[in-house]
């Protein structure tokens, strides 16, 4: 269980600097990367845990690491589509906007 606490602590920590670092984060709020990345990190944990890859001989790293590195990458992922999206919609209605 420890493990766990431990994932979702630094999945968090790894979406807030994800948001931090994405030139277009005034366009989604700081809890989106955050909370994707430790839902991601979570239910791949419980799936590692479940299929018995954890605490095994050369296998204990799959639950402590590779949920981290999964949140982190869904995150990315959530930001830079999300980002490109919003700013693409907020653009055309802006357009929109000033044309009337």
């Amino acid at each position: 269980m420890l493990s766990l606490v431990v994932v979702v602590l630094a999945t968090i920590a790894t979406g807030f600097i994800v948001w931090a670092n994405d030139k277009r984060h005034s366009k989604y709020g700081i809890a989106l990367p955050a909370g994707v990345s430790a839902a991601v990190g979570t239910l791949s944990w419980i799936a590692f845990i479940s299929a018995g890859l954890g605490y095994q001989p050369g296998a204990t790293w799959i639950p402590w690491v590779l949920p981290i590195v999964l949140g982190t990458a869904a995150a990315a992922g959530v930001v830079v589509f999300l980002g490109r999206t919003r700013t693409r919609h907020d653009t055309a209605a802006l357009t929109k906007a000033l044309r009337l």
